[in-house]
């Protein structure tokens, strides 16, 4: 059986655009998956690349004109420039780690669903996810105990920066990445899924 480590930040529209591709191409193969999101800003940081901000204005521009075409061959609806962009993705991802480590416990919670929710609470809804409101929310659409965002704020807060120690240790270098971590083979972005899905099927 296959597994796979998901490495992602909230704060890339591209994880909505993924709208849970990879949970199905996983359960298609027999794969598990391992979410891992970590701190992708502070990642560019230490990899010398510059943050969306700090970008040449010609590459701003293509990534906005590649979301536009991402979009309308998605179908999904979508806010290109979401109000609480950049927002502060920290407490959101300590809560899919927090139920991460509960799903390991027994909890019945479908995490694929916690992450497409929370990302399109900022994508579509115009949402703030680094809200407390928000996440419980999220939480309780996936199955979750709402608490969560509370309860399990200190086990979030310890493996947060573990999984970008991870991230650096792995090679990764942008959202969303996927590793097949049984022969290191290397996914980068959602536009790869159909070729990491070609991939497990040689598996």
């Amino acid at each position: 059986m296959a597994h796979i480590d998901y490495y992602f930040s909230f704060l890339s529209a591209w994880i909505y655009l993924s709208d849970g591709r990879l949970e199905k191409i996983a359960a298609k193969h027999g794969a598990t998956v391992t979410y891992k999101p970590f701190d992708l800003l502070t990642a560019f940081d230490r990899l010398g690349a510059p943050r969306p901000s700090e970008r040449p204005e010609g590459r701003k521009i293509y990534r906005m004109q590649e979301l536009k075409r991402f979009k309308a061959k998605s179908g999904l609806p979508m806010n290109l420039t979401p109000p609480f962009w950049p927002t502060n993705v920290a407490p959101a991802s300590y809560a899919l780690i927090a139920a991460q480590e509960a799903v390991r416990k027994g909890s019945d919670g479908d995490l694929g669903k916690l992450v497409n929710s929370l990302s399109a609470a900022m994508w579509r809804d115009d949402k703030d996810i680094s809200e407390d409101a928000v996440i419980t929310e999220a939480l309780q659409q996936a199955g979750f105990d709402p608490m969560l965002s509370m309860t399990g704020m200190l086990t979030g807060a310890e493996l947060y920066p573990s999984n970008l120690e991870d991230a650096m240790t792995a090679g990764v270098f942008g959202s969303p990445f996927f590793i097949v971590t049984d022969t290191d083979e290397r996914f980068w972005g959602q536009d790869r899924l159909d070729m990491l899905d070609d991939y497990l099927g040689t598996l």
